[in-house]
């Protein structure tokens, strides 16, 4: 008996001292810091060059999306161009609380003590001024140079906004997912063009739909970890009900041409453009509809030539929408 009580006893002293170890070792190790270039990226003050990054800020690229108080979400989807002075905050089950910062060049609360190299590196490499990792929401590594400085010159521009956002509040499993390396930042797969012809092709629509869009970060499926594991533009990434959905749920849809499981693939072009023209149908679903119905019709025609090329990928998504109370699909 006293054999076994100290086999038990050591046993349980060894447990203990696995986890004071593991705690220790991801409370020092999750805020660790990450080596990333500085793109040579300077803020103009061309007012062509700011349009655009207004432009993409309150359209396609949705900035304005997350980057205001949660108050003003709505008002922005309906149309209201308003400083990005943060506030905007998710929480997702397992893994934190995440809140959008102040981009308006307020020297206190803002931007406006960071230098433009710094703000490019946070868009094109999710690392912060710091060196910290930035949370993996914004999928833009691939913003051509161009596009990058005019967002960050209309960054600039406007009005600066005294609104302090708290952190981002990571849980012990986000923690060790970084302390560990299973989160890291995610830079560019290639060198991010100079520059992108703009045009209606389906060269532009890819680069449209995959670096300013962000359509494949959210039309894929995803694991519990908020890691990518479908193909691009596959559908079935799943989005629980948030504090605009009113309890409703979505699931991204198939984008792909496959015959069967694509939900595009009888949509003509101009259903397409009136469909994006028409503006939100559920409030809260998580594809921001009000200010993709602002985008140029001739970049919505690029995109929807661009879906229509991709290699066809059998996805059925059984349903996008889930009322409040309906079993979400594993």
């Amino acid at each position: 008996m006293r054999k076994l009580l100290k086999i038990l006893f050591w046993g349980v002293s060894g447990l203990v001292l696995i986890i004071v170890v593991l705690f220790g070792y991801v409370q020092l190790r999750y805020n660790r810091t990450f080596d990333a270039s500085l793109p040579a990226i300077q803020a103009s003050n061309d007012p062509v060059v700011i349009e655009r990054g207004k432009y993409l800020a309150y359209g396609l690229a949705h900035c304005a999306a997350c980057h205001v108080p949660m108050d003003k979400v709505v008002a922005v989807d309906n149309g209201l161009q308003i400083p990005l002075s943060g506030g905007w905050e998710e929480t997702v089950p397992g893994l934190g609380t995440f809140r959008a910062p102040n981009l308006t060049p307020d020297p206190e609360t803002g931007i406006g003590k960071l230098t433009d190299a710094q703000l490019a590196r946070a868009v094109r490499y999710g690392v912060k001024h710091d060196g910290t990792l930035l949370a993996p929401f914004m999928l833009f590594q691939g913003m051509s140079d161009e596009d990058l400085t005019a967002v960050i010159s209309f960054l600039r521009s406007q009005e600066p906004v005294n609104h302090k956002v708290e952190k981002t509040e990571l849980s012990f499993l986000a923690r060790a997912l970084v302390a560990f390396g299973m989160l890291k930042p995610e830079g560019p797969k290639n060198a991010p063009p100079q520059s992108v012809e703009r045009d209606t092709t389906a060269a532009y629509g890819k680069y449209l739909a995959s670096n300013i869009g962000n359509c494949r970060g959210c039309h894929i499926k995803m694991d519990n970890a908020g890691h990518r594991v479908g193909a691009d533009f596959s559908g079935g990434g799943i989005f629980p009900p948030n504090a605009f959905s009113k309890g409703y749920a979505f699931v991204s849809p198939n984008l792909t041409p496959d015959k069967s499981t694509g939900v595009l693939t009888d949509w003509s072009q101009e259903h397409f453009v009136e469909r994006f023209q028409g503006g939100r149908l559920y409030d809260g679903s998580p594809m921001p509809w009000g200010m993709y119905s602002r985008v140029d019709e001739a970049d919505l025609k690029a995109i929807y030539k661009f879906l229509h090329s991709l290699d066809p990928v059998e996805n059925k998504v059984e349903k996008t929408v889930y009322a409040p109370g309906e079993e979400l699909p594993k």
